[in-house]
């Protein structure tokens, strides 16, 4: 089978590889229809997070089943499926405390399509066929009603976009209306999603960036926009804001915007060995930080919700691209792009 491979800075190649079979009951195999661009894989393809060659490149997307293990109940061969980037077995003690990204029973930061910082390397998304060791655990069936392209991303990004304002909606919801306002600092899709679903949940959202695509894409999905590049004092402090860009100075600021026991996220990835917090400050103001990495199939359902309540999240997608052109078209991507197999 044909497996699409990072070969270096800017190009990427179909490879023929092995296809992967059932060995173990409780294993499925699928064969992915729309594979959406991680913000990761941008990073890479931009050469901003730099990573050795030869790995299988993929990791958000919908599939179709195409085969299931004997002891398989969830899900059967022609149901179309979201299937989570992280691989969980679903029984083990992380995984029923809803920690799946840190199931114990593979190797800690187990994924697809990241193979050089994956703990267990699954392949990738970009793929004839893509084995999914733990069926009934991990493959979630895609809501009819919910336009595909908008959701190619729930694997990852979306989930990773939920959980910066979803956990705390209920602190939103005791506010007074005025005060139920969302601070997003934006780059690449996660911050359009945190803004998409703070509006969903009735918050009045700032969404910051520099990219005048990604602020139209953002004042589509309901948010206030602001451009860094021009002087604009209306921000205030908020009860919740969400950090996405990973440059410190941009945390710093997330921080110093956060209120007096407020919460701020932060999805980045950090290249460099330190990077500072105001501690002090944080500390005296009770200012509460998240970081770390999002338990995808977790989330998902709770994300399912939403957009079963009508949530568009179709602002977001930057292009959609012909699966049989991805080798040219991966390595000029600048936002969330979508590939589908005809």
């Amino acid at each position: 089978m044909r497996q699409l491979t990072y070969e270096e800075t800017g190009r990427y190649a179909w490879r023929d590889v092995p296809e992967p079979q059932l060995t173990a009951p409780e294993q499925a195999l699928v064969r992915p229809l729309m594979v959406a661009c991680c913000d990761l894989d941008v990073a890479v393809c931009r050469g901003r997070l730099p990573l050795p060659p030869g790995y299988a490149v993929g990791h958000e997307g919908l599939a179709e089943v195409v085969a299931v293990g004997d002891d398989v109940k969830g899900v059967r061969a022609g149901d179309r499926v979201v299937v989570p980037f992280q691989i969980n077995c679903g029984a083990c003690r992380e995984c029923r405390r809803g920690v799946t990204g840190s199931c114990s029973s593979v190797p800690l930061m187990a994924a697809y399509g990241m193979a050089p910082i994956a703990g267990l390397d699954g392949g990738g998304f970009m793929s004839d066929l893509v084995l999914v060791p733990y069926a009934d655990a991990m493959l979630i069936p895609i809501p009819e009603a919910v336009e595909p392209v908008s959701i190619a991303s729930l694997s990852d990004n979306i989930p990773d976009g939920w959980r910066t304002v979803g956990p705390f909606g209920a602190e939103l919801d005791k506010l007074d209306v005025v005060d139920r306002r969302v601070l997003v600092l934006g780059r690449l899709s996660i911050g359009l999603y945190s803004a998409a679903f703070a509006v969903a949940m009735g918050a009045q959202v700032d969404y910051v960036d520099t990219d005048p695509q990604r602020l139209a894409a953002a004042e589509k999905l309901g948010a206030v926009v602001h451009d860094v590049a021009k002087p604009d004092k209306s921000w205030g402090s908020y009860p919740v804001t969400v950090h996405t860009t990973a440059d410190p100075g941009a945390l710093s600021a997330a921080l110093r915007a956060t209120w007096p026991d407020g919460v701020c996220t932060d999805t980045g990835i950090y290249s460099q060995p330190k990077v500072e917090m105001p501690l002090q400050p944080m500390y005296t103001r009770g200012v509460r930080f998240v970081t770390g990495r999002v338990s995808a199939r977790t989330v998902i359902p709770q994300v399912l919700e939403l957009l079963a309540g009508g949530l568009d999240l179709s602002p977001a997608v930057d292009r959609v691209v012909a699966w049989e052109d991805a080798p040219s078209a991966w390595p000029t991507m600048t936002g969330k792009t979508v590939y589908a197999r005809t």
